[in-house]
C-alpha cells in the first residue's frame, strides 16, 4: 500500500500545525493531541511530514505520561521510492485517565 494521504487530510493536518506553532515539545504535543482528537488517528509518517514533529514517538510517549491512552497499531506502506516501511498508527482510546 502506498503511503498516500488524501489532500483534505493534509489540509487539516497543516491547519493543526499552524494553530500550534513552535518546535519545542509542548506545541508538538498539542499538534499530535489535536490530530488524534479531531481526525481519529495519525500515522508517524503524517505526524513527521504534515504536523512537523521531529520524533512522533517521543510526543506520543509524552501524551501517555500525561494520562492519555494512545494505542499504537502497525501498518506497512510503500514510500515514493518503492521501499516498504512499517509505520505506527496512533489512536486515542479515551481522554485522560
Amino acid at each position: 500500500m502506498m503511503a498516500k494521504t488524501p489532500p483534505e487530510r493534509i489540509k487539516a493536518l497543516h491547519a493543526i500545525r499552524d494553530r500550534h506553532q513552535g518546535d519545542t515539545s509542548a506545541p508538538q504535543r498539542a499538534r499530535l493531541l489535536e490530530a488524534l482528537q479531531t481526525l481519529g488517528h495519525c500515522t508517524t509518517f503524517e505526524a513527521s511530514r504534515y504536523l512537523d514533529l521531529y520524533d512522533p514517538r517521543a510526543r506520543k510517549l509524552d501524551l501517555v505520561k500525561q494520562g492519555y491512552a494512545v494505542l499504537t497499531t502497525w501498518r506497512v506502506v510503500q514510500t515514493e521510492s518503492g521501499e516498504c516501511h512499517r509505520i505506527g498508527v496512533y489512536s486515542l482510546l479515551r481522554g485522560r485517565a
